[in-house]
């Protein structure tokens, strides 16, 4: 799998992310422009420019909010693909319970030779859609729950 686990900031860190995070919301705000160009200063010779494009610097600043908040992030790249053992660690179920998923078409797959290869983003579509299904049959129960102690 190529992702990569970030681990928590430190105190400090976070500290210094939470500023730096301030600056970059309160420049993309007041701009509207299709670049920003960013000065590093340096203590002798020319300072080199870096010129990004906005959406960047919505997700450094993305990255910052986390550092500042002390929380540990995961970068998966947009089309990683998961084997089912993969699969199942990431959604803390067993194997065979993510091939009986794919089986019933709850889970997409794809095929590589015999093997099942299972997108990130469907991961976490089916993750999203298993926390909804659960939240309803909550609701579902809770409301039985009421219905059977009113008639007590």
């Amino acid at each position: 799998m190529t992702q990569q686990i970030l681990d928590p900031a430190s105190e400090a860190e976070a500290e210094m992310a939470g500023a730096a995070r301030a600056c970059l919301v309160a420049a993309l705000d007041h701009s509207k422009a299709e670049s920003i160009k960013v000065t590093i200063e340096v203590n002798s010779g020319e300072a080199p420019v870096l010129i990004l494009p906005p959406r960047a610097l919505r997700f450094f600043a993305d990255v910052l909010r986390q550092m500042a908040k002390r929380e540990p992030m995961l970068l998966v790249p947009q089309k990683l693909e998961l084997t089912t053992q993969e699969a199942a660690a990431f959604l803390n179920v067993s194997r065979p319970f993510v091939i009986k998923e794919i089986e019933a078409s709850r889970l997409a797959c794809r095929l590589v030779n015999r093997h099942r290869r299972i997108e990130f983003e469907e991961l976490l579509r089916y993750q999203s859609a298993q926390k909804q299904r659960s939240e309803e049959a909550l609701k579902k129960l809770s409301k039985l729950s009421q219905e059977m102690g009113e008639e007590l």
